[in-house]
């Protein structure tokens, strides 16, 4: 996710490459081959053609790709200023690389390291990645783990070991959060759960159930709204995916058993969990723009493209498709795509062409993993994008 949202006329070239990125891959059927060996480890494995279309409930048709399959919980991903992406997988600590160079046909996947600082378990393991903005002078990246003790955030050049810069967010087997990407204003957000103990959500003095905002060094970011500290919002129960766009922050909540919802993020305002879930009267608290039964949605990714929110949703096995007005609500309702066809949909990061990268999550523990799983897929809307035609 880059640190500042692109100028309008590079948005309309990004979609007008989609186009003709889908019109190559229906015409073509794009190969892709192996990687070669890997001393470190048996890679990921490169498919062989693997392209389909489907289209949503207006008749708009999205080309997904098959880019590497052979993942296991592939989690967070962060695109290098070269094109190539950085592929985080949560249980076995791994950060891969994927692309921009190709062996005949097809894309590299190469294994940049692995942290020996993850500890596993659960939902916790080694989650978001955000890339420095200033990383072609920095080469620095930014990870979100979770070690013996506790969740933590550190950075890190690429090969050695990381340094933690902000320890102590609460760990768990569930609700860990994990999200993580440089916001507009160039400072570094992060998502945490409650870890289980609900009423910390609540706990400004608390790190679990919320959104920070710190800078690279991990000290709470100037303007926070509590002083000292890097809580940016609170009461939420499990936010994983946030994105921005028209200078809006959003994100992707998992609620308990009734809604998850996609909310707008603002400075100092509360989200309601555990006293609510989904929409309410008390005012106390932010209602949701968006909000979905959970078998229908649990959604993890937020990637936006144009005025659509994109979220992959896990236990959903779909992708939802929000579009926004210019004030941020939401237009007509919001449509599904590939529902049933790859099972667990976990990550979703908008790519430099245009085109949306998701990631499965069928070795999660709670998918039914097939042989190809868990596979990292390319999107490309035919009408030209991801809004309506």
């Amino acid at each position: 996710m880059s640190a500042h949202p692109p100028h309008p006329r590079t948005r309309r070239r990004r979609a007008a490459l989609a186009v003709s990125c889908a019109v190559l891959l229906v015409a073509s059927g794009c190969s892709f081959g192996e990687p070669g060996p890997d001393p470190a480890g048996e890679p990921p494995i490169l498919p062989t053609p693997s392209t389909s279309a489907s289209r949503d409930g207006t008749g708009s048709e999205v080309v997904a790709t098959v880019l590497a399959k052979g993942l296991r919980v592939p989690w967070g991903i962060a695109f290098l200023p070269d094109g190539g992406a950085l592929v985080t997988e949560r249980d076995s600590g791994r950060i891969l690389q994927v692309g921009p160079e190709s062996e005949p046909d097809g894309l590299r996947v190469t294994e940049v390291q692995t942290l020996a600082e993850v500890t596993a378990g659960g939902e916790g393991g080694l989650m978001g990645i955000a890339v420095s903005p200033d990383y072609q002078q920095d080469r620095t990246v930014f990870v979100y783990y979770t070690a013996e003790r506790d969740n933590r955030i550190a950075r890190l050049t690429l090969g050695e070991p990381p340094r933690p810069i902000l320890t102590g967010i609460p760990k768990a087997r569930t609700h860990n959060g994990g999200g993580l990407a440089f916001g507009p204003d160039g400072q570094l957000y992060a998502s945490t759960g409650d870890a289980g103990d609900r009423n910390q959500a609540q706990d400004d003095k608390r790190l679990g159930g919320k959104i920070l905002r710190i800078t690279t060094d991990g000290e709470p970011a100037p303007g926070n709204p509590f002083p000292d500290s890097p809580v940016w919002s609170l009461g939420h129960r499990n936010v994983q995916g946030f994105t921005w766009t028209d200078g809006r922050m959003y994100a992707v909540e998992f609620g308990q058993s009734t809604w998850d919802e996609i909310n707008v993020v603002e400075k100092g305002r509360n989200y309601g969990w555990p006293a609510v879930e989904g929409r309410s009267d008390d005012r106390r608290y932010v209602n949701p723009i968006v909000q979905w039964p959970t078998s229908d949605a649990s959604c993890s990714g937020l990637a936006q493209a144009e005025s659509v929110l994109a979220t992959a949703c896990l236990r959903g096995r779909r992708l939802w498709l929000v579009e926004l007005t210019g004030t941020g609500t939401v237009l007509g309702q919001p449509r599904d795509l590939l529902t049933n066809q790859y099972g667990r949909l976990r990550a979703i990061a908008a790519a430099p062409d245009g085109s949306f990268w998701v990631s499965t999550s069928n070795h999660d523990g709670r998918g039914d993993p097939v042989a190809e799983d868990d596979r990292l897929l390319r999107l490309v809307f035919a009408d030209g994008g991801a809004g309506r035609s």
